[in-house]
């Protein structure tokens, strides 16, 4: 048992992976000598050799490319995209092959590989390295896209998603990196994948989030305790496929739903969460269930970052909206 932090959880899954399976390989941009943009495989290509952690050329869509036949051929690729705002030029190759291949060839061939990429915003980057861009590939059949929101949880996470026989995005929040350490065990065991985390048990009001912004939703949890809320704080973990009952379970005792992400507003992920309580919960709902969100517009530059991702103000605000409403 080491302290780490989420790179380095990141990293020993990794490694794991790579002594465990000879079929495990690593593509990517300055992943080999340098060890990556946020060193998340630094050390790797001097263990494992310059065939299992390859660098690649700057082609996003020939990296996702290649990873594809590589799956197809019995390999398990790791692809490292250095920010997710590079990953456009990938989603003809993940969208219309990687996702479909099970389907295509009628379950003949699978795709096991696993896209990684550091997301969204906090560490005052420019405008391509901030985004959060999960339900674009949510929205994807054939996808599973999961985001992890600790140390502990990204290398069980991690494991569970190398060793899955279809395709994995795998977003890693990027202020997290290096924001805090806990206790990770490096013993190769798996984390569920599809599965909702309740991080934390309440009877008021139920909290669901995902990624970074789940320290910010249990600080506001935290604050409402001082004045007598009580909200059951739930992480995501796996945004595609949705582990809606855990979720609805937890509405059902509550009766109050705020939903908090920092992706833009408008089709982002926590209205799928939201139209799936009010088609299954409806009646259990004390109150409109409320959304914390991201902004419309590109995200800002320095200072006013903060300013776009959810707060612990806001989520707190909406909670106590929420409570009013009865």
């Amino acid at each position: 048992m080491a302290e780490l932090n989420l790179v380095e959880a990141v990293n020993r899954a990794l490694a794991f992976e790579l002594e465990r399976d000879s079929t495990v390989l690593l593509i990517g941009e300055d992943i080999g000598v340098n060890g990556g943009v946020f060193r998340a495989t630094l050390g790797l290509q001097q263990r494992f050799g310059s065939e299992r952690v390859v660098d690649t050329p700057l082609a996003e869509a020939a990296i996702a490319g290649a990873a594809i036949g590589m799956a197809a051929m019995g390999l398990k690729p790791i692809v490292e995209i250095q920010f997710t705002g590079f990953i456009y030029p990938a989603m003809d190759q993940l969208i219309n092959h990687a996702s479909r291949m099970r389907h295509r060839t009628r379950g003949r061939l699978t795709c096991p590989l696993v896209l990684r990429s550091p997301c969204g915003a906090g560490i005052h980057a420019p405008e391509h390295h901030s985004e959060s861009v999960e339900a674009f590939f949510a929205h994807a059949p054939g996808l599973r896209v999961v985001i992890p929101s600790s140390p502990a949880r990204a290398y069980g996470l991690l494991l569970s998603a190398i060793r899955d026989p279809d395709p994995v995005i795998f977003l890693e929040p990027t202020r997290l990196y290096r924001l805090f350490k806990q206790e990770v065990v490096d013993d190769g065991e798996g984390l569920p994948l599809d599965t909702c985390f309740v991080e934390r048990e309440g009877t008021d009001a139920t909290l669901v989030a995902w990624g970074g912004i789940l320290q910010e939703t249990l600080a506001a949890a935290d604050r409402l305790a001082e004045e007598g809320v009580h909200c059951e704080v739930i992480d995501v973990a796996t945004v595609k496929p949705l582990d809606a009952e855990t979720i609805l379970r937890s509405v059902e005792k509550t009766g109050r739903c705020v939903i908090v992400h920092e992706a833009a507003r408008t089709a982002g992920f926590g209205a799928e969460i939201a139209a799936v309580v009010a088609e299954r919960a409806l009646y259990s709902l004390l109150a409109p269930v409320r959304r914390v969100t991201g902004y419309d517009v590109v995200v800002p530059l320095a200072r006013l970052e903060g300013q776009y991702l959810p707060s612990v103000e806001r989520i707190a605000d909406a909670v106590r909206k929420a409570m009013e409403a009865t």
